[in-house]
């Protein structure tokens, strides 16, 4: 079980859905995963950014896609955080390397200080420099987060842009029938980049441990989901591609798990 209390620079450290239906996006991932709410108001309105609990510790949270997204078209998403000692000089850099800073630094209250930027490809996320909130206390546990995987249309690029923002070490499998990259950051794996599939946007893909995963994909479908991939055998482990009920994708992995 990988029970965290800090976390390295450049390690991928939370993850958060923007959903059209807060409620029911909460009711769904709550039976998939035995996950319980904490509501934490955000704003005067009622808003609250809802912190998913396992077993009592934070691994994830929903909270309600902000209206110029889905006035633009944007589904709803999972998005990935990325610590860093400093947003701003993390963001510099990033705008430096041909990335695009959507949202500047800026603090979140006392829990950090964050920003929102897009690869030179395109795809999204977000960086983290922690205050209160250091990222998700459980990890690499079925319920949790175990892995992040950009789908990318110049995986070689979007290495060197991550590697060069980051210090991450990329390894090519070469046994791999596409291009595919493990990333390490200092001694540990840390997620992985891959071909982007046709007519899929690029994008960075979360993946939550199951325990089985035929069983995890039936309780994703039963509870109103769909299966877009998979179940895939990698070897190590067998993993399949999903989406909520509001459209959101992400991934169950069922197999080796790092500490």
């Amino acid at each position: 079980m990988g029970q965290r209390t800090q976390y390295t620079p450049g390690t991928f450290i939370w993850t958060d859905l923007a959903t059209s239906d807060q409620d029911a996006a909460k009711r769904f991932y709550g039976e998939l995963f035995a996950w319980t709410a904490d509501d934490m108001p955000v704003g005067d309105d009622g808003t609250v950014y809802s912190m998913m609990l396992r077993d009592g510790r934070p691994v994830a949270a929903i909270s309600p896609q902000q209206q110029a997204q889905r006035e633009a078209g944007v589904p709803p998403l999972w998005n990935s955080y990325i610590s860093v000692e400093s947003a701003d000089a993390s963001a510099a850099r990033a705008a430096e390397l041909g990335g695009t800073v959507h949202a500047p630094p800026f603090d979140v209250m006392d829990a950090g200080r964050m920003a929102v930027i897009a690869d030179p490809q395109g795809a999204f996320f977000m960086i983290w420099e922690p205050g209160r909130h250091f990222g998700a206390a459980l990890v690499n546990s079925p319920g949790a987060l175990s892995w992040n995987e950009l789908a990318s249309p110049d995986p070689q690029a979007s290495a060197d842009f991550y590697a060069a923002l980051f210090g991450w070490q990329l390894e090519a499998m070469e046994e791999m029938p596409m291009t595919y990259f493990v990333i390490s950051n200092g001694d540990r794996r840390n997620g992985g980049i891959t071909e982007l599939p046709p007519g899929v946007p690029p994008h960075w893909l979360v993946y939550f441990a199951t325990e089985e995963i035929d069983a995890g994909v039936a309780k994703v479908e039963e509870l109103g989901g769909t299966k877009l991939s998979g179940p895939h055998d990698i070897g190590i482990a067998k993993f399949a591609v999903l989406a909520d009920p509001q459209g959101a994708s992400f991934a169950l992995y069922a197999g080796e798990l790092d500490d």
